[in-house]
């Protein structure tokens, strides 16, 4: 892994970025769904505890209607008269009786309406109740103020029922005197359907009744009914009854409910919900999966946008990279363009600078090397020139001593020629023509010299000889063959010049049949004057060297010399070199 981003600029800015972006990224996440969690669970409790506010309003409703009812029958005449004598009236009791039959027919959560008279044992009822539960709560002639009983259970016509009965003494109006009692039962399956609308917890939540010891008085669950709340939730009553509403905890785990509960004043009694814990959890899913997807998207476009701003820095280092590892050493530095002006535009001008000024050293290395090349060139032409030149005035001195005047006169005269063209300090090149003179001169002046030894042919193309050419070429090559041919062979021998045209160029040859070379010197000698880092060696040959270099510099790499030789057979060395049309001065003798 860490070779892997040790290759790369980009992999690393874009880890370090990505690493540095994603842990807060990730952080936020987890904060905000905790947080959204944590909302999430007191929102559902609070709407429970909203839900429960709703369910008492309703039951606060039943109840005052009771109490309302209760006391409109109160103050009925009927009713007083018919309590307050001492036998029944079944006029006043029809009335009575169908009093109560439209109280509670238009009323459907009350099923019966019941006066008991102190006076006399006969009940005035709405309807028949064939049996009733009520002497097991409660002695009705031992109340002396109104009160809510527990659940209990009564038949009638229409079967049995569970229900709840709100019971109050019935007194004078005029002497508050205890005329009997009056009992309204209210039908627990009537009152249970407001413990569905509106649902606690989206439907899944239970709830439940309690009267002010903790007994369940009406439920969603039927099983409850009559059974305390301890029993279903051990431990749960003392804190549910404790205050006016509120929450608790019960339960571990899978099993872990929230109980939620609202103390209905009037009675005394508590409505209680329960929520299951898993209605959090899928709340919680969803909340995670939205987080989830938040977190994924932004990690995308952060990705997107990290990766973007990675490939706008590094691609132009990626491309500077390129162009300095393609860098031609014999070759100027590619260009770089860059559009930013940035620090990343301004390293591409650095680089740009560096390649311009690097491709001027190595221009002006190229003419500081040129100079010296031509100043070591001149220097060893200096040394030669002396050196024939001895030796030519030392063969006019044999030759004086001879008397052979006319002879001196020819080769002072060629002698004088030769130096003019070689010795001239201006200009460079010369006609193709001049540099054939310049040879013959040199050919006369050796011919005196060694008389009978060799002989000189040159062949030109008419077309050749006004041609420019880099002069001072084919002398020293006529005289390598003359020194290291010629005069080694027994007898005479021939050195042929051949100059022809071809294209826009001049093929030159130089053949000769002297003794020639082994293979092995053959080699040395191309390796010798093939060097190009100015080292020289014992016994080189400085003069081919020097044509091969001054080629070189003047022509380019592909005018060199070519040489080949064959022990006792010769030796041939030719070079081409292209037309070039440059200024240059006669120095013929007028």
């Amino acid at each position: 892994m860490r070779h892997w981003m040790s290759l790369s600029l980009g992999r690393k800015l874009s880890i370090m970025i990505m690493v540095s972006t994603l842990v807060p990224l990730l952080s936020l996440g987890a904060f905000t769904y905790l947080i959204s969690s944590n909302v999430t669970e007191e929102k559902i409790k609070q709407s429970g505890i909203d839900t429960l506010e709703q369910m008492e309003g309703k039951l606060r409703f039943v109840i005052g209607d009771i109490e309302n009812i209760s006391m409109f029958l109160i103050g009925q005449s009927d009713i007083q008269q018919y309590l307050s004598q001492s036998e029944e009236n079944e006029e006043l009791k029809g009335r009575i009786l169908n009093l109560m039959l439209n109280l509670s027919s238009s009323k459907k959560y009350i099923l019966n309406i019941t006066v008991y008279p102190k006076k006399f044992n006969t009940p005035l009822s709405n309807s028949t109740i064939y049996s009733s539960n009520l002497d097991d709560l409660i002695n009705l002639y031992d109340v002396k103020e109104k009160m809510w009983t527990g659940i209990y259970t009564i038949s009638n016509y229409s079967g049995k029922h569970q229900v709840i009965s709100f019971i109050r003494p019935l007194r004078s109006i005029y002497t508050y005197e205890n005329l009997g009692w009056m009992v309204i039962s209210l039908d627990e399956t009537f009152i249970s359907e407001y413990w569905s609308e509106p649902h606690l917890g989206d439907g899944r939540g239970q709830v439940a009744l309690l009267n002010e010891t903790g007994n369940v008085l009406s439920s969603t669950e039927r099983e409850w009914l009559t059974q305390p709340f301890d029993e279903i939730f051990p431990g749960a009553t003392s804190r549910i009854l404790s205050g006016k509403q509120g929450e608790t905890d019960f339960g571990e785990g899978q099993d872990r409910k929230t109980i939620l509960y609202y103390h209905q004043p009037i009675t005394d009694w508590t409505l209680v919900g329960t929520i299951p814990n898993d209605l959090y959890s899928s709340q919680n899913r969803f909340i995670l999966l939205l987080t989830a997807i938040a977190v994924v998207i932004m990690v995308v476009i952060n990705a997107g946008l990290v990766l973007f701003v990675i490939q706008r820095v590094t691609n132009p280092l990626r491309v500077l990279t390129r162009l300095l590892t393609k860098v031609n050493p014999d070759g100027p530095m590619p260009t770089y363009y860059s559009s930013s002006r940035d620090e990343i535009g301004r390293l591409g001008e650095s680089y740009n600078m560096l390649g311009s000024h690097i491709k001027e050293l190595k221009q002006q290395f190229i003419r500081d090397e040129a100079r010296k090349k031509e100043a070591d060139i001149r220097a060893l032409q200096a040394q030669i020139n002396p050196h024939f030149l001895y030796n030519t005035l030392s063969s006019i001195h044999w030759m004086a001593l001879r008397t052979e005047d006319r002879r001196i006169a020819d080769m002072v005269g060629a002698l004088s020629d030769f130096l003019q063209f070689s010795l001239n300090k201006g200009s460079e090149y010369c006609p193709v023509h001049q540099e054939i003179a310049h040879i013959r001169n040199y050919a006369q002046v050796q011919s005196i010299r060694y008389p009978n030894k060799f002989e000189v042919d040159i062949n030109v193309d008419p077309a050749l000889n006004d041609k420019i050419m880099l002069k001072l070429l084919l002398q020293p090559l006529l005289e390598n063959a003359m020194i290291h041919g010629i005069q080694k062979k027994t007898g005479k021998g021939t050195i042929g010049i051949y100059l022809e045209q071809s294209g826009h160029s001049m093929n030159v040859l130089v053949i000769d049949d002297g003794i020639g070379m082994e293979e092995h010197r053959l080699q040395y000698v191309r390796d010798i004057i093939g060097q190009t880092d100015g080292s020289y060696s014992p016994g080189a040959s400085y003069g081919l060297r020097n044509v091969n270099e001054r080629l070189r510099l003047h022509y380019g790499p592909m005018s060199r010399l070519t040489i080949e030789s064959r022990l006792h057979a010769g030796t041939r060395i030719s070079f081409t070199i292209p037309f070039l049309e440059v200024p240059y001065e006669n120095h013929d003798r007028g």
